[in-house]
């Protein structure tokens, strides 16, 4: 198999975000993306490269998503 067919055929890893990145995708400040991925709750996962560079993985920004559409639903239910 060549070279190049082999990158088609192997799966895409995870895509890393920035931090403007996924203020945008989330609809919120940059700074609302660094106070979440310093804060114990919730908490954005972040992967800390060096010298203030934030990384995000856009799987884990939506499973981040998802659990507070979660939460948000449960607190309705209890009303």
């Amino acid at each position: 198999m060549a070279p190049n067919a082999m990158l088609h055929e192997m799966p895409r890893k995870d895509a890393l975000l920035t931090v403007e990145e996924v203020a945008q995708r989330l609809n919120v400040s940059k700074d609302w993306v660094w106070d979440h991925s310093s804060r114990k709750a919730p908490y954005l996962p972040v992967i800390r490269m060096s010298d203030g560079i934030l990384r995000y993985r856009n799987s884990e920004v939506e499973e981040f998503v998802n659990e507070r559409e979660r939460a948000s639903s449960l607190r309705r239910k209890r009303r």
